[in-house]
């Protein structure tokens, strides 16, 4: 679990937060995935919008809470808590009821919540060139100078690469855009995945059996997402696709999902037609 330590933070109101906080944006994948979960859960907590078109997040303000610069963040009586999945696994064991990972399974639902995580790059790639669709760079030099320029540095009192990672990403978005090739990429992993979860579905209502969990939440994002850029979830993975609709109808999933950004600029081909799916 990714708990920030004191010499981590340098936003130190934060600190003195009471209750449950979160530092979000409406239309990041890894915000809808806590807010759907906290809808199920039924969870009280106090929203703290971050404008991440605007670079809120790579601001002084917002790298003093979060050192890479990402969303979602929980606050939790003053104890700051990065990365998603993480915050999710937590608040399943601080608020167990409804269970939303299975007694028992908890070892083996955390390393498929990283195998998923391993891929947001990825999903990135794909919403940024189909769905968001920016006229110039995605994010400007100056933001990411002041990107590299503030916080802490580490994580876990430690120095953290993986700030490193994401401003590499954005640079070379900026240098290169995302170009067909890395689309189609991108498009033959997330295939690989979704004939995975097909062959899941064929055996069970839910990802992981016969209720609604944690591992359905995550995959419903980047199954949604996908579909706007233009993903034939239904024609080449019919399970999946009737999965991802009955879960778009439940209010917990509809209501974190409405809005999602238009394109910037016209997007004149879908990801079906480029990686010739």
């Amino acid at each position: 679990m990714v708990k920030l330590v004191d010499s981590d933070i340098k936003t130190r109101e934060v600190l003195g937060w009471k209750g449950v906080h979160v530092l979000h944006f409406a239309g990041s994948s890894c915000s809808q995935k806590l807010r759907i979960f906290l809808n199920l859960k039924g969870i009280p907590w106090e929203s703290h919008p971050i404008d991440l078109p605007g670079n809120e997040n790579f601001r002084p303000w917002f790298l003093g809470i979060n050192p890479r610069g990402l969303v979602p963040v929980l606050v939790h009586d003053g104890a700051v808590h990065i990365e998603s999945n993480d915050i999710i696994q937590l608040l399943e064991k601080t608020f167990p009821a409804p269970k939303l990972i299975p007694a028992g399974h908890e070892n083996a639902v955390a390393a498929l919540l990283q195998h998923e995580d391993d891929l947001h790059l990825e999903l990135r790639t794909l919403g940024f060139r189909f769905v968001f669709a920016p006229p110039g760079p995605p994010k400007p030099g100056e933001a990411l100078a002041s990107y590299a320029a503030n916080g802490s540095g580490t994580v876990q009192g430690a120095r953290d690469c993986d700030k490193e990672i994401q401003i590499e990403f954005w640079q070379r978005a900026a240098k290169e855009g995302f170009s067909d090739e890395r689309a189609r990429t991108s498009a033959r992993k997330f295939r690989t995945e979704f004939d995975a979860l097909d062959r899941r579905l064929a055996q069970s209502p839910y990802l992981m059996g016969e209720s609604l969990g944690v591992l359905d939440i995550a995959w419903f994002i980047y199954a949604y997402r996908l579909s706007l850029a233009g993903y034939p979830l239904k024609r080449l993975h019919p399970r999946v696709g009737a999965w991802e609709e009955k879960l778009r109808a439940r209010p917990e999933f509809a209501k974190e999902i409405a809005g999602t950004r238009k394109p910037a600029t016209q997007v004149d081909q879908t990801l079906e037609q480029v990686a010739g799916l």
